[in-house]
């Protein structure tokens, strides 16, 4: 596994650390209490191209690997996870144009969403439809030369600002098996049919909006049906969030390692009987629990990113990465409460937000009992590779 700090690599991280300092943690307190979307904060991500950060430079990107854009993910939540978001689902949309599109739909679509001027994410969730998307309502409807979309899609990131949404559908309900009938579709906003019903209030992962889509009668180009054919969206969403899940490893990651160092620092400045708490064996044993685990988490994460940047099998190895990584963010955010004691529970220390934000990785893209569950589908149809 590739994890050498190249000069481009150094380049890059340096980059973001500075954005993250200087853009992001200054704002990120008072930003997360209002709930209020970042905008100069997006107009920042644009001017940094992570819009298109691994989408090749022939359609406008960064061209980034995906062990680069890992290492990226983790700067950038190190400052707030939110930020994040914002990212995360506007590529897995650009990815699944990349990777299964047509060349015409690649150099249509593809330059203003790495410019950030096409900006949205992928609309898979229904109100009764999580986990399980082959059980999804929404349709796309063949009306002459195009489609007719109808249904609702929840928990949308990029809901409200975002202008374009990789929505799933069904194009064939009667389909058997069900996956077969479903498929990709591009769709952008301004038919008054494409109705943004409602803001999503969450625990955590504030600034970043959440959203419930609903598709009235909406007319979509037949040209928007990702790759061209119906019945291929299912495998196409599917491997885009094998890139969802790096990205969510990363986060977990990230903010494990922030409050860490907001730990370690406390540690060492708050005293208890006469000494700094950082001196007492049961904080020393906290810590050094802390640092471990995210460092294998780290590993995990890396590891998974660099088979996907040789096009290895990896659905295992990003669950894996995934499922750890979460668990270790959320964990070390508990620890990291606990050595602030009744200080941690307030809201003027950060590690208050840690804990609510890195909540959301043990949920989003696939719970960790999915995440489980897919790690021993992988072992029992692949075994110990």
């Amino acid at each position: 596994m590739d994890i050498v700090l190249t000069e481009e690599r150094r380049q890059v991280l340096a980059t973001i650390r500075q954005f993250v300092e200087r853009d992001v943690k200054p704002v990120a307190r008072e930003l997360e209490k209002r709930d209020e979307y970042p905008f100069a904060i997006v107009e920042r991500l644009k001017e940094l191209g992570l819009f298109g950060a691994f989408i090749p430079e022939a359609y406008g990107g960064l061209g980034l690997d995906y062990l680069t854009y890992a290492m990226v993910i983790e700067e950038i939540c190190k400052g707030w996870m939110s930020v994040s978001g914002v990212i995360n689902s506007h590529l897995m949309m650009a990815y699944a144009v990349w990777q299964f599109g047509t060349e015409a739909q690649r150099r249509t679509w593809l330059p203003a969403m790495c410019r950030g001027e096409k900006r949205g994410g992928v609309g898979l969730t229904e109100p009764h439809a999580g986990t399980d998307l082959q059980a999804i309502t929404t349709t796309a409807t063949r009306k002459g030369d195009g489609y007719v979309l109808n249904g609702t899609k929840m928990f949308i990131t990029n809901g409200r600002y975002g202008n374009v949404f990789a929505v799933l559908t069904k194009t064939d309900p009667n389909a058997v098996p069900a996956h077969t009938g479903i498929s990709l579709f591009l769709v952008e906003k301004g038919h008054p049919g494409f109705v943004v019903s409602r803001n999503i209030e969450k625990l955590g992962y504030k600034g970043v909006e959440t959203c419930e889509l609903v598709f009235e009668d909406v007319p979509v180009p037949a040209e928007n049906l990702i790759g061209g054919r119906e019945g291929e969206g299912f495998t196409q969403i599917m491997s885009g969030l094998e890139v969802g899940r790096i990205n969510v490893a990363a986060r977990g990651v990230g903010v494990a390692q922030a409050a860490f160092e907001d730990s370690i620092r406390y540690a060492q400045q708050r005293q208890t009987f006469g000494k700094p708490i950082a001196e007492h064996q049961a904080i020393q044993l906290k810590l050094a629990d802390m640092a471990t685990k995210i460092e294998a988490a780290r590993l995990l994460t890396l590891r998974a990113a660099a088979m996907k940047d040789r096009n290895l099998p990896m659905t295992k190895e990003s669950a894996m990465a995934k499922l750890f990584a979460s668990e270790v963010g959320m964990r070390a955010c508990t620890q990291a409460i606990q050595i602030h004691g009744g200080y941690g529970y307030l809201r003027d220390f950060p590690v208050e937000r840690y804990f609510r934000d890195v909540k959301l990785t043990e949920i989003g893209e696939g719970t960790s009992e999915i995440q489980r569950i897919v790690i021993a589908r992988e072992l029992l149809g692949r075994g110990w590779m």
